[in-house]
């Protein structure tokens, strides 16, 4: 056997990418820099993967920003309005990825969505009846040669027409099937360029073939591959699934002229089935995802050689999607040798595919050794409280309606609330004195002082401007589920386990090690200080338990469903203890509530909603009904989930929508939703500041379709990522702009 990977992490050990992006986008550093830094990041990446003794490389799975933009700019797939600018390269793609707002002039980001099951974001291809496809960048060749030089053979990646047309959206009238003939075309070309180059494999990414798929798409697939295979240029085409199974087209699949066809054989639940009941061709070389790419504990090589006893023997050892969504590496950590032989970060996860291929004693006798030993203590009382639960515990009364009509009359706040979903800038000076005294260099007084500064300035900002429902801004929270995470029983934290989100940014999902309960109040203290600075309304924030679920790392011992539900009844703790203390309105955000919805349709229910919105109900299950819930979501599409959404029973949901330009408010009409919503009016992901009159037209457009009544103004996620200038002016813009539209209201 041999082996590979399907991608690595490109942010670097210490996110070294984030900081020399965030320069140049601070002018810091030149293009030139920034691409030279670049090239270096990646050198090093190639030969970490070969020293480990990887077989086959990947290339081209580095980006400044994303793949699927990658992809986009590669064919030329760019909106008219940013390709009429007088941008360069690098500043093209940046106003794609971030928008931009200038003397060039003003052009909103891409909209941007969750990759399939996970917590990364990629940027939506935008299909125009000016877009002309055609290959537009050398980047895929350029970074084969650039390994070349290095004396490393590596397999470029590309993402693949049917998951790129699929994942697409479409203006001007334009359908898919517009774009297609070009685009195979443009494929074509990068083959004969890779070819010329010296390629021997080219990686065609296509996870969309482990969704549902219809008689048509199946016949759009064939059609595409069989147009593509027909003159491959002398190269071998490895066709690349991963995040579930392909049971709808595998047949077909296995009977176009692939060379090699990568299966996902750890969230693939049928994949072992298929080519058990339709051996996979001798003539391919199966690429067999048997290391989990998407989690952090170490493979138990006893499974897997159970499973690889079963496989064909033209076999390529694989992780089973790109370790794009692990840290760097366990040798960055602190944690002690007994907790660190469990985990396997992407550097470790090399080494766990060499030893499986080289059946390397040792370590199979040392990994025996960790899963024959007991890792943690159960909780048997938290267990046994779950146990149980009846349907009760999952229901709030009275019904939505009747505390509807209560809190209107108790909160007493205007047409078109105006409020923010939580947190403010995180600045540097919030940053470092939180260093600051982690490392002890400051006492416990002097920082609680620091973060009371911090929230009295923002309940006077709030208050000058004008908004209606305040927050108090985070700011002695680094990270909205590590720090509810370093609050409860059961949790470890890494210090660098640091995964891409999206762009620069970066997240640290804590780890779910053993049971996990309260033991201590998490964030009255600085909600009860906040509310006792203003008169006015100040909302409880918290992170609810299927996103502290979703964004973590979670135990592979226990179901989700259980871990879940432990989080759920801690969080209710806090909730209550919230409303205790005269804490009104409590935002409980689930912010990923979609991330780990099976991608079948099929399995939506039975594997998850019929116990992820339950567990969300039941953190607000036993509030009083004046006390008003709300919860946020962002960057996933939700239209197809509104119902589940609409049974979650809050009071007040708040969308990202701003991206997607609303369309959500069509499916909220459809389903009849009975929840107050705040569809975000502005994208926070883009440090661009939008005018009043922006604001008012988007207002205008929700306000078309969702009654007066039901509707509250906010941007549409947390602020935390954002600069202080931006923020600030951008809240006075949507302060005046509700005012405007709430005039308008009366006038008429």
């Amino acid at each position: 056997m041999t082996t590979t990977i399907i991608g690595f992490p490109r942010l670097g050990e210490f996110r070294e990418l984030k900081f020399e992006t965030e320069k140049y986008f601070r002018n810091e550093i030149s293009a030139d820099d920034l691409k030279a830094f670049a090239k270096e990041l990646r050198q090093k990446h190639w030969n970490v993967i070969k020293d480990a003794g990887i077989d086959q490389i990947p290339s081209n799975d580095f980006s400044f920003y994303d793949n699927t933009l990658d992809t986009s700019v590669l064919f030329n797939i760019i909106p008219k309005k940013v390709k009429d600018l007088d941008f360069d390269e690098l500043e093209e793609y940046f106003a794609l990825a971030r928008g931009y707002q200038g003397e060039k002039g003003d052009v909103h980001a891409l909209p941007m969505k969750k990759w399939f099951n996970t917590n990364y974001h990629y940027l939506v291809p935008q299909f125009e009846k000016t877009t002309n496809i055609q290959v537009n960048t050398t980047k895929i060749v350029d970074e084969f040669l650039e390994a070349k030089e290095l004396g490393i053979l590596t397999r470029p990646v590309i993402l693949g027409p049917f998951t790129l047309l699929q994942l697409g959206q479409y203006h001007d009238g334009t359908s898919s099937a517009d774009f297609a003939t070009d685009l195979l075309a443009a494929y074509q070309e990068v083959f004969t360029k890779l070819a010329a180059a010296g390629a021997e494999w080219i990686q065609i990414d296509e996870p969309g073939l482990v969704l549902d798929l219809t008689a048509e798409d199946i016949a759009r697939f064939k059609e595409f591959y069989q147009t593509l295979l027909a003159n491959k240029n002398g190269l071998n085409v490895l066709l690349q699934t991963y995040f579930g199974d392909i049971r709808d087209i595998y047949e077909e699949v296995i009977a176009l002229d692939f060379d090699g066809i990568g299966l996902d054989f750890v969230e693939g639940k049928e994949t072992l089935n298929l080519i058990t009941n339709t051996p996979f061709p001798e003539d391919k070389k199966l690429f067999a995802g048997i290391v989990n790419g998407k989690n952090i504990w170490t493979n138990n090589y006893t499974s897997t050689f159970d499973l690889l006893a079963k496989l064909p023997k033209n076999v390529v050892l694989s992780t089973s999607c790109s370790l794009l969504h692990v840290p760097y590496s366990v040798e960055n950590e602190v944690f002690s040798d007994e907790i660190k032989q469990y985990f396997a970060f992407a550097k470790e996860k090399l080494a766990e595919l060499v030893a499986l291929d080289k059946t390397d004693q040792a370590a199979i006798e040392k990994n025996n050794r960790i899963f024959k030993q007991e890792r943690i203590t159960a909780n048997k009382a938290l267990q046994e409280k779950i146990a149980q639960l009846t349907d009760a515990d999952f229901v709030r009364l009275p019904a939505f309606d009747e505390r509807e009509a209560l809190q209107t009359d108790l909160l007493k706040l205007p047409n078109l609330p105006t409020t923010t979903i939580g947190s403010f800038p995180q600045t540097k000076e919030v940053k470092i004195t939180r260093g600051k005294f982690k490392r002890g260099e400051i006492t416990q007084e002097e920082y609680d002082a620091f973060i009371a500064k911090k929230i009295d300035d923002c309940i006077a900002f709030q208050e000058k401007i004008g908004l209606d429902v305040l927050v108090h801004g985070e700011f002695e929270r680094n990270d909205m589920v590590e720090f509810f995470g370093e609050a409860l029983d059961g949790y470890l934290f890494s210090k660098n386990g640091w995964v891409q989100s999206y762009g620069t940014r970066g997240v640290k999902p804590p780890i779910i090690w053993g049971d996990i309960a309260r033991s201590k109040a998490i964030t009255v203290q600085w909600s009860k200080y906040a509310q006792s600075k203003t008169e006015q309304i100040v909302k409880g924030m918290l992170t609810g338990p299927v996103t502290i679920l979703n964004w973590s790392f979670p135990r592979e011992d226990i179901s989700i469903k259980d871990s879940t539900y432990q989080l759920a009844l801690a969080i209710q703790e806090e909730v209550l203890d919230l409303e205790a203390n005269g804490i009104r309105i409590i935002q409980i955000d689930e912010a990923a509530l979609r991330e780990k919805l099976p991608l079948r349709q099929t399995d939506w229910y039975s594997e998850y909603l019929d116990w992820a919105i339950p567990a969300f109900r039941l953190v607000h299950s036993k509030v009083q009904p004046e006390t008003q819930i709300h919860t946020h979501m962002c960057y996933s599409e939700f239209e197809d989930i509104i119902q589940a959404i609409d049974d979650m029973d809050a009071d007040v949901i708040s969308f990202e929508a701003s991206r997607s330009n609303l369309a959500l408010l069509d499916a909220l009409n459809r389903n009849n939703f009975q929840t107050q919503v705040g569809p975000g009016v502005y994208d926070i992901h883009s440090p661009r500041i939008p005018s009043v009159e922006e604001i008012k037209q988007t207002i205008g457009k929700i306000l078309e379709k969702i009654p007066t009544d039901k509707v509250w103004v906010n941007p549409d996620c947390g602020l935390k990522t954002r600069g202080e200038k931006e923020t600030y002016a951008s809240l006075e813009n949507l302060v005046l702009a509700a005012k405007e539209v709430r005039e308008g209201l009366v006038n008429d």
